[in-house]
């Protein structure tokens, strides 16, 4: 029996559903639009079945499309790693290393220390890529990190991680002084935080089921791609939520926001272990440029990380 699914179609679909079209698609491939829309032909035509609906303006996939790439991204994901192993087993030096770095962290001190990694000369490119919450840890189960640097509370099942604790992150619930919750006497009770809307940002697990913390049940919420646009929205008033102390307190500090007391803190509690984690491995299928970034990236205080 001949397989008609090749990687390179299960890349195309993939990257028209994360880039939201064919155009997108085709320049993060270095592709004409074109060779995108036959690659696709060919496989509907090949498999008997229509993966995208073109009914609409755009073309979305269809429930055998949807099925089609949840499936198939555990083929790429096993490919590029198996594709990893090898040019590592034949070199001793990775060919490419994915970093996920917490959407709370600065990037500075990372790029920092790369600048001293490309000067060891191990030819390895790097990949830096933004997670928000538990996309930390999902990035690395679906193969698309190899290390993760902020990777927050405990790791998900199964997962066959080695981390390393960078600190603690402790979190206050903020509200804008215009807000009608910062003239109420303190503590807040959780019927009085329930009927404000809360802001929460978008955790970005693509794999593993998404984390939320804070949220009461029925409270109305405003999703944010990430922290620093959560913390935008709870100083404009539009929504309230629990922000970390360092990331709050400039805003605090300028007037901007209210540190309120609450009856019922978040149920993980107000302080939140912080990691750096990557895939276990034994020491000697680890290579060179591995080995280094891992060793100088443990050592970043955390402090430094969250100075923005």
């Amino acid at each position: 029996m001949t397989i008609k699914l090749s990687l390179e179609a299960l890349e195309v679909i993939d990257a028209i559903d994360r880039k939201g079209s064919f155009a997108a698609a085709a320049e993060s491939l270095y592709r004409v639009p074109s060779a995108l829309t036959y690659t696709i032909r060919r496989l509907e035509e090949d498999l008997g079945l229509e993966l995208f609906d073109r009914s609409g303006h755009r073309a979305t996939l269809t429930q055998a499309g949807i099925e089609l790439l949840k499936e198939g991204r555990y083929l790429l994901d096993a490919a590029h790693a198996l594709e990893r192993r090898v040019q590592r087993i034949a070199t001793g030096v990775e060919t490419d290393i994915a970093i996920a770095v917490s959407d709370l962290f600065n990037f500075l001190p990372i790029l920092h220390i790369l600048q001293d990694f490309y000067q060891q000369g191990f030819g390895t490119r790097v990949k830096l890529l933004r997670e928000v919450y538990g996309g930390s840890w999902d990035a690395l189960q679906s193969g698309r990190a190899d290390i993760s640097i902020g990777a927050p509370g405990d790791a998900p099942p199964g997962g066959n991680f080695s981390t390393q604790l960078m600190g603690q992150l402790e979190f206050v619930f903020a509200v804008a002084p215009h807000h009608p919750l910062a003239a109420l006497p303190e503590p807040l009770s959780a019927s009085d935080i329930v009927q404000h809307r809360v802001v929460a940002a978008a955790d970005s697990s693509r794999n593993l089921p998404p984390r939320t913390s804070g949220i009461l049940s029925g409270q109305d919420i405003l999703t944010v791609p990430d922290m620093h646009t959560k913390l935008q929205a709870q100083i404009s008033g539009v929504a309230i939520g629990y922000l970390p102390t360092s990331l709050a307190q400039t805003a605090v500090t300028q007037g901007q926001l209210m540190i309120k007391q609450v009856s019922e803190p978040k149920p993980r509690g107000p302080i939140f272990p912080i990691f750096i984690a990557w895939r276990q491995q034994r020491q000697s299928e680890m290579g060179k440029a591995m080995q280094w970034l891992l060793k100088q990236l443990s050592q970043l205080p955390l402090e430094q990380l969250l100075n923005k």
